[in-house]
């Protein structure tokens, strides 16, 4: 016992301690008092009303869960992370920059270049339906407009004309009065296209430099030793002398302005 005493006063004095006894007080109160419950039950709809609003509930979490994917395809976001991820292995540093890295510069590039148009579609959407101006339908058109009207100036006219004459339907005399459905897929190919023209610009030098380096090594009679190893340092030189992540977010940004 008094080999244990002052194990006691030293485990007692610890502050971890103290924080394990306040964290482990709410669960044997609630083992005292009994845990709470949780019961999910479907019952009978009394009236076409109530079923009506159930479906409406579950289509707003279908929703709610498509929200980050339907964002991130209406934006800038797929052209600068598709034109990250070219430069990354242009360079051939693997997996440097990281995926969270590279997500995330994108991600916020993206709010700095929609920033204008997520501004006009709460002044005239979202502040108008919250103070009951407008009923929800009134602020889903206002909130297309603005969205629309970025799509349709960064997609080209071939791939909006593809999805048009694919639906069947004559072209409207405003695009902007194009059903969204239609304006989405012709916007995400041609972003594609674009990230793809720039991301071949990007690996033109680092191809030049591989070459370089590939007949160097041949002409010494080095063919066991990867080109790619050797050449791997000197196109991260050049990126870094050309101040290349300015001149590419740079262009990337003005692309979009």
């Amino acid at each position: 016992m008094s080999h244990f005493m002052p194990f006691a006063r030293k485990l007692t004095r610890s502050p971890w301690v103290w924080v394990l006894v306040i964290l482990a007080i709410p669960a044997l109160v609630s083992a005292q008092t009994g845990l709470p419950s949780l019961n999910l039950s479907v019952d009978e709809a009394k009236n076409p009303a109530e079923f009506s609003l159930t479906i409406q509930i579950l289509a707003l979490i279908t929703v709610l869960s498509l929200a980050p994917s339907i964002l991130i395809m209406t934006t800038s976001f797929t052209r600068i992370l598709v034109v990250f991820h070219f430069l990354r292995v242009a360079l051939g540093t693997q997996t440097t920059p990281s995926n969270q890295v590279l997500v995330s510069l994108a991600m916020f590039i993206t709010f700095f270049i929609m920033k204008p148009m997520f501004s006009e579609v709460y002044e005239n959407a979202w502040q108008p339906m919250s103070r009951e101006e407008i009923t929800q339908s009134e602020a889903l058109q206002l909130a297309k407009r603005p969205v629309a009207t970025f799509m349709l100036r960064h997609t080209r006219e071939k791939d909006l004309g593809l999805f048009i004459d694919l639906q069947g339907a004559a072209a409207p005399e405003v695009m902007e009065d194009l059903p969204i459905t239609t304006i989405i897929p012709a916007f995400i190919i041609s972003e594609l296209q674009s990230a793809f023209q720039i991301g071949f610009l990007l690996y033109l030098p680092m191809l030049v430099i591989d070459m370089i380096v590939a007949s160097v090594l041949l002409s010494m009679g080095m063919m066991m030793l990867p080109p790619i190893m050797i050449s791997m340092p000197f196109k991260i030189l050049l990126f870094v002398l050309v101040d290349g992540w300015y001149l590419i977010v740079e262009s990337l940004v003005k692309g979009f302005m």
